[in-house]
């Protein structure tokens, strides 16, 4: 059965990052405990659009779990993102407000949403009007969610990422479920990008400005299937790179 966790106001985005040498050599070991992998999969670098799998560890392989699914990612795409793979220069590199979903290999995070509690394996935060995730550079909390009603820190006030967009955007939905993809260590790189989820579109087909957004009918059972101790990934890549690192990444077959 999925366990219910309640993770503490002040919620860091992401593990630390790896070494940022480009080669794919031994990456694969910073995941290798990972027995569930979550797969978006885009047309190319350009593409606001892909396709979602799920995958649980078979012996040395993987094997699919249900059918894939349409996603949203980024406006303006995806770009190279700061995770638990080597730091890659060989495509866009995503930054702070460029629009586009990070690429590459994540740990994922705690779950939130509006509700109390969520059927989910993972930590789970219910989130409060006063929840905010910062995404301010100049920030000490930059790539946190913090309660801006307890934390008292210069250019909280600033920050444009309600937790609770039901109260402070028009009753917007988008982030009644989700969880978060540990982009960029702790706001490690001040300008790498911050407040990366998985989370419910706005409309079908409806880009984002850099997460990757879904229907409520594909998220509900993913939070469920998704399982902490299980130590998931999430992996987002074009398509011409997926089949690039493939083999040294050790990530599943799929059909293009």
């Amino acid at each position: 059965m999925p366990i219910r966790r309640t993770a503490t106001f002040l919620l860091p985005l992401a593990l630390a990052a790896c070494a940022h040498a480009p080669s794919t050599s031994g990456e694969a070991a910073h995941w290798a405990n990972a027995r569930q992998l979550v797969l978006v999969t885009t047309a190319d670098w350009d593409a606001q659009s892909g396709t979602l799998r799920y995958f649980e560890r078979e012996g040395t392989g993987w094997k699919q779990v249900g059918d894939g699914f349409d996603v949203t990612v980024g406006r303006n795409g995806t770009a190279w993102g700061i995770g638990l793979h080597a730091a890659r220069s060989d495509g866009p590199v995503k930054r702070e407000g460029d629009g586009k979903a990070p690429a590459g290999v994540f740990a994922i995070g705690t779950a939130f949403g509006y509700a109390p509690s969520a059927n989910t394996g993972l930590a789970y935060k219910g989130m409060g009007s006063n929840d905010w995730c910062i995404d301010v550079p100049e920030s000490n909390y930059y790539n946190k969610i913090v309660d801006r009603s307890l934390v008292k820190a210069p250019y909280l006030d600033k920050s444009s990422e309600p937790m609770r967009r039901d109260l402070h955007a028009d009753g917007d939905q988008r982030y009644r479920e989700g969880f978060v993809i540990e982009h960029n260590a702790d706001g490690a790189n001040r300008q790498g990008g911050s407040c990366i989820f998985a989370h419910l579109w706005k409309a079908p087909g409806e880009a984002t400005a850099g997460c990757t957004a879904m229907a409520p009918d594909h998220m509900a059972p993913l939070l469920a299937w998704l399982d902490a101790r299980q130590h998931p990934v999430f992996v987002e890549l074009p398509q011409a790179q997926y089949a690039q690192l493939r083999g040294a990444w050790k990530l599943p077959e799929i059909e293009q």
